[in-house]
């Protein structure tokens, strides 16, 4: 039998909802209950009640926070890093969330490590209508999982006429950096400078985050590896501070990587802007949500922990 669903309205503002295998019809009942209808009520509660969360949000000392607590606080802040797993599909729905409700607070500019500098101008033209969906994806870089994890975060742009901003440097730059160094970007044009950050960059190769990179890498880990990753980092800095203007917010998107444990990207935005009110956000995966696991606490202001067992988006 196919249970239909139907309510059964108390009076006052209760409602129940319930399959129509016990209902036919909209009952009003008077605000004392009988019997029936609570031990109907608990009945149903194992169906219609299952407590089963996809995430859970941690502060940085790893204590469970509510989602309007934490946008409470970024709400506070100048410069927000939102950083995600990149084929997470709660990372990108909290960022849009995070987005949508941020635009109401004051002037927002929106900017994501997935948009490499040099590809601001068919972005800036997408999102002023001259260009379609189309012509962005001919004449920009997009990353293969666009459509389903960033499209929604230009549309909200293109929709609310907010800026966004491609922050990241071109990765064929990078990739110079990773084979020979930083030295090899004194040979670019000034144009092609124009799509990093100022040289030289200010290098502390004794990071943290720095030491890991090498660490996790092995034997395939050089000090220019490193410098690649510097060099991503300084570039998306630079972008942000580039395009900030006092009296707005900057929300950013970015891998977790990038700005955990308050390093990276943050790094280098202190370096330059130290007075800025921070926020940083990271993402992590856990088979229970909970309790966050010790080696997630610190990592950020505010750590998403997403069951993982969530279906990725590749």
């Amino acid at each position: 039998m196919t249970a239909h669903i139907t309510k059964l309205i108390f009076k006052g503002d209760a409602q129940l909802i319930v399959p129509t295998i016990f209902s036919k019809s909209i009952i009003e009942f008077p605000m004392k209950a009988t019997l029936f209808t609570l031990l109907l009520l608990f009945a149903l509660t194992p169906i219609f009640g299952q407590d089963k969360p996809a995430y859970t949000i941690y502060n940085a000392k790893g204590k469970k926070v509510t989602y309007k607590k934490m946008l409470n606080i970024l709400s506070t802040k100048d410069i927000v890093l939102f950083g995600e797993l990149h084929n997470n599909a709660i990372a990108h729905w909290l960022q849009y969330e995070v987005a949508s409700d941020l635009a109401h607070t004051k002037p927002l500019i929106l900017g994501a490590e997935m948009f490499e500098a040099d590809n601001q101008i068919p972005l800036n033209q997408y999102l002023r209508g001259a260009i379609d969906q189309k012509g962005l994806d001919t004449l920009a870089r997009l990353w293969p999982n666009y459509d389903t994890d960033y499209s929604p975060l230009v549309n909200f742009a293109l929709e609310h006429k907010l800026p966004f901003i491609a922050t990241n440097i071109p990765k064929r730059y990078a990739s110079m950096v990773y084979k020979k160094g930083f030295k090899v970007l004194g040979s670019l044009t000034p144009q092609e400078k124009a799509w990093i950050a100022p040289l030289p960059i200010n290098f502390e190769p004794e990071l943290p985050e720095y030491k890991n990179i090498l660490s996790m890498m092995g034997d395939h880990g050089t000090p220019e590896l490193v410098m690649a990753q510097a060099i991503k980092d300084a570039t998306m800095a630079h972008f942000i501070l580039h395009n900030y203007n006092p009296g707005s917010r900057f929300l950013h998107f970015n891998g977790a990587y990038h700005s955990n444990n308050y390093e990276g990207i943050l790094w280098y935005l202190k370096q330059s802007a130290p007075n800025y009110a921070y926020a940083t956000i990271s993402t992590v995966s856990q088979d229970k949500l909970d309790n966050l696991v010790t080696e997630y606490q610190e990592l950020a202001d505010f750590i998403i922990c997403v069951d993982s067992h969530m279906t990725n988006t590749y």
